[in-house]
């Protein structure tokens, strides 16, 4: 089996109140409903930034657009399989903080599975860490509250 291989960029979004933003879904998988936490993530078009990247896809899945970058949390690479096609993904996270509460209508492909999401919110990095479904995605708001807590004035 032939392996496609991609870029993806996305954030651990934290407002004012150190709540993190995430994505909520439910998708079809091998014929059956699964029910998906997810943080906000997508593909890194060609010449394109990842950091850039992680911002554009924050706002067109959740339709929040007015985040700084604060952090780069690193990469992690993970290999999946989905509808009979493997995939390598090297996925980079950047910690980021919400400047307002605004938001708009999400630009995603209504067509789209990402057009499913709905954003919600936990009340804080170890919530989020319990209820992501991915185990790359746990990695990176462990990361996050790792760098917060290294990098927040005493």
């Amino acid at each position: 089996m032939k392996t496609r291989k991609y870029r993806a960029a996305g954030g651990v979004v934290l407002d004012g109140q150190g709540r993190v933003l995430m994505l909520e879904r439910d998708v079809i998988r091998d014929g059956q409903n699964v029910h998906e936490v997810r943080l906000p993530k997508g593909h890194v078009d060609p010449g394109e930034e990842d950091a850039d990247a992680a911002v554009r896809e924050v706002c067109e899945e959740s339709g929040y657009c007015d985040v700084d970058v604060v952090a780069d949390l690193g990469e992690i690479h993970t290999t999946y399989i989905f509808r009979g096609q493997r995939y390598k993904r090297d996925e980079h996270y950047f910690l980021m903080q919400l400047r307002s509460d605004s938001q708009r209508a999400q630009d995603a492909d209504p067509e789209s599975e990402e057009a499913l999401f709905a954003p919600v919110w936990a009340s804080g990095l170890d919530e989020a860490e319990k209820r992501l479904t991915y185990a790359s995605e746990q990695q990176f708001a462990l990361r996050a509250r790792r760098w917060i807590a290294e990098h927040r004035p005493a």
